[in-house]
């Protein structure tokens, strides 16, 4: 997998455990036991990856260490753009418009939720362009748990919708979108958002 060469978000059980203020043993049990995600070196070292420590932490309402949120939101790929719009013809342009724009950024497209879901995990994105109205997906709850799953590093989402706007833009700003644009899009002040948003990584955004 992508994520095998960064051997910096890779701890043992050892290092697992000082994180988690428990004995080496307790973090093996974790791991033997199936509650915790790892790997096993040639050696038969235990090996965990820091987004599945994170993962495990979340999920047991443990505090997360800010040297890990830390880790993880520096991985973010900031000068990369996932669109997620089932409209094919819409967001190829957007995709060409976006490449042109700005260039040294990686546009990648997905037309689904499972699809959106999968590379954002995979390219974690610091920009998302997200369409709220997507088929078998609600695009609010989608825009939640980008926002809430820690492993994403929270990137910038930029909603859009041809919905109703005066009843979609609150919501979906009070899920956690950072900008909302209405169908049929501004290419151009879509663009504006992006570099507004660059803007602040630039100045600090997150710290």
């Amino acid at each position: 997998m992508q994520r095998n060469d960064k051997k910096i978000r890779i701890f043992s059980a050892l290092e697992v455990a000082n994180i988690c203020g428990v004995v080496n043993q307790t973090a093996i049990n974790w791991i033997k036991n199936g509650y915790l995600k790892a790997f096993t070196t040639p050696g038969g070292q235990y090996r965990v990856y820091a987004e599945d420590l994170m993962h495990f932490l979340d999920s047991r309402g443990m505090r997360i260490p800010d040297e890990l949120v830390d880790l993880l939101k520096n991985d973010v790929n900031w000068d990369s753009i996932l669109i997620v719009d089932d409209d094919i013809d819409l967001n190829n342009l957007l995709r060409r418009f976006l490449e042109k724009k700005f260039e040294g950024y990686s546009v990648s497209q997905a037309f689904d939720g499972f699809e959106a879901g999968k590379l954002l995990s995979e390219k974690r994105p610091g920009f998302v362009l997200l369409d709220i109205d997507l088929p078998g997906i609600n695009g609010h709850k989608l825009c939640r748990k980008i926002k809430e799953d820690p492993v994403l590093g929270k990137p910038f989402i930029i909603s859009m919708t041809g919905l109703d706007e005066t009843q979609e833009k609150a919501s979906i700003l009070n899920d956690g979108a950072d900008a909302f644009f209405s169908k049929p899009l501004d290419f151009e002040k879509v663009a504006a958002a992006i570099g507004d948003f660059a803007e602040k990584l630039r100045g600090g955004y997150g710290q």
